[in-house]
């Protein structure tokens, strides 16, 4: 019992720390993005690329910035890790091969962070730092850029399509939002043992009489964005189960409060930009539910294995033990994030499949930074919609109708990642040479490949252990899995908030569907679960729930 209690400590400091942060971060992200005012440094910035900050994006336009940017930081990390034998802080590494390079690339670019590499033995100390850790903050930028796009979208009053400039965005998320709240994660990651150096790694004599290697690297200020920005991609192989990553039980409780706190606080900067913080309220109870729901679920079945001979604690953190490893499983994998301090694939098979399952919602529930939000209001349009048919009435969120344009664009948005799921799945299982990735065989080998794709598409970037992805197939099929399963999605979302912003406010009638009490949470909830189960449950049948029943 006593074992009970303290394993849910964590759990209890981490939600009263989001509690805490919720209202004075939620209102300075919502203040943020409203002002009118630029910072010295921000003009600085936009004279040097030529931008004038107080032009206005259409949404056309708001998409070609996001796209050309991407490609160009997709060039960037590419070239940087083809030509690192080059350059300083190297250490003899030699050049990452081109898939995975463009694997790489990609993968940091979209906030996906997934790794085919060990990263104290294939990145030199430059990449690390001038290329993956600048990903992390541009590549976070650009999620909450997004959905704050299609926020502005929802809340435009004046019909004139204006749903903001990209540039702004960006430079604002930067600046004033992730850089404040990094340095501050990394002064105390490194009080509590992180590294954050430039050495070379060094071989020691053990008290034993062999050797062991110690890496170094300038960690603290990578691990910190990699979780705050829902990165997840691990400086070290072992990710946040590495002690130089992740040294105690209260760096974990930091690195599980950093992965959630930005998506959890942008529900009430939604609030407060669309002039209703009941809204927020709404949307943050829905992301709630399905979360402990989650948390429910996998904390229940792994603590009933606990005691099973060989079984409960196999792959988890042993340092902290069977629920702190659980809530940062549902955590990592209900946001963007693939940061792991447990290995996934040891989880029970059901555990496994509600682990995926967290995934193929469309993480939003709070979701990655900025994708969470924008993921979750699609959900939300499209329960209003469905609403709408059951009643009789015409559909509208916050004043905007959702006619033929708007929900044909919501439908994109949600067959994207199914697409590239099942297909992706279906064609890796035909190829033999899929066998030399698997770890195992039968219904757990099936079980990887579906998570290596739904952790692809939906740009979260944790694996089965023992999944082997260094391939030229699985780079290159992953890293166009993470490449369309990021910018379509933006791209409709996008064309939403476009379409939305070009609408003026329809009158509120007594036909209106509220949507800030508990039926439309509950109505939302059963829509994000709907449409998940009917499309991935054929997949999941012939996975993790064909080993749960064998």
């Amino acid at each position: 019992m006593n074992t009970v209690l303290t394993g849910f400590i964590p759990f209890f400091v981490v939600i009263s720390a989001l509690a805490a942060t919720y209202l004075p971060l939620g209102n300075y992200l919502g203040r943020v993005f409203t002002s009118e005012h630029h910072f010295p440094l921000e003009r600085l910035f936009y004279r040097a690329i030529g931008i004038r900050p107080d032009a206005k994006q259409h949404w056309s336009k708001y998409a070609t910035s996001v796209l050309s940017f991407s490609a160009i930081s997709i060039l960037f990390v590419y070239l940087l890790q083809r030509t690192q034998q080059w350059l300083p802080l190297n250490h003899g590494k030699d050049p990452v091969s081109w898939d995975q390079a463009w694997n790489t690339a990609v993968s940091f670019t979209t906030n996906t962070n997934w790794q085919s590499y060990s990263g104290e033995t294939t990145m030199t100390i430059l990449t690390q730092m001038m290329g993956l850790a600048v990903q992390n903050f541009l590549s976070a930028a650009v999620g909450i850029s997004v959905a704050i796009a299609l926020v502005r979208g929802l809340s435009n009053r004046k019909g004139d399509g204006d749903i903001g400039n990209f540039w702004v965005d960006l430079t604002r998320t930067v600046l004033r939002v992730l850089l404040p709240l990094a340095v501050l994660g990394a002064l105390v990651l490194i009080s509590q043992g992180v590294i954050q150096n430039f050495s070379a790694p060094q071989t020691i004599q053990t008290i034993t009489g062999g050797t062991q290697t110690l890496p170094g690297g300038a960690l603290a200020s990578q691990e910190v964005i990699k979780e705050l920005g829902t990165n997840g991609g691990g400086y070290f192989n072992a990710n946040s189960a590495h002690p130089f990553e992740n040294p105690n039980a209260w760096t974990n409780m930091l690195e599980i409060f950093l992965i959630l706190v930005i998506p959890v606080a942008l529900t009430r900067a939604f609030g407060v930009i669309v002039g209703d913080k009941r809204q927020g309220w709404a949307i943050l109870s829905t992301m709630a539910t399905l979360y402990f729901l989650s948390l429910t679920l996998v904390t229940t079945i792994e603590s009933a294995l606990q005691n099973c001979p060989g079984g409960g604690m196999e792959g988890k953190e042993l340092r902290f033990g069977i629920i702190p490893s659980s809530l940062f499983a549902v955590s990592t994998t209900m946001t963007s994030s693939g940061a792991v301090d447990s290995f996934h694939s040891s989880y029970s098979p059901l555990s496994g499949a509600v682990l995926m399952v967290n995934m193929l919602l469309g993480e939003i529930s709070p979701g990655g930074v900025g994708s969470g939000l924008y993921g979750m209001l699609v959900i939300a349009i499209l329960t209003v919609f469905i609403a709408g048919l059951m009643v009789g009435r015409t559909p509208e969120y916050l004043g905007k109708h959702i006619g033929v344009k708007e929900i044909t664009t919501v439908c994109l948005f949600l067959l994207v990642m199914p697409m590239l799921v099942l297909a992706g799945v279906g064609i890796s299982s035909m190829l033999p040479s899929t066998l030399n990735s698997v770890s195992t065989q039968g219904p757990h080998a099936f079980s990887e490949i579906i998570y290596a794709y739904t952790s692809a598409a939906n740009n979260n970037g944790s694996a089965f252990a023992g999944f082997h992805s260094h391939t030229p197939w699985f780079n290159m099929s992953l890293g166009f899995a993470m490449l369309f399963g990021r910018f379509i999605p933006i791209v409709m979302v996008l064309a939403l908030a476009g379409g939305f912003a070009n609408q003026k406010p329809a009158a509120h009638t007594s036909g209106t569907l509220p949507t800030h009490r508990p039926l439309f949470v509950g109505l939302t909830v059963a829509i994000a679960l709907i449409v998940s189960a009917l499309t991935f449950l054929p997949a999941l049948a012939l996975g993790p729930l064909t080993e749960a029943l064998s």
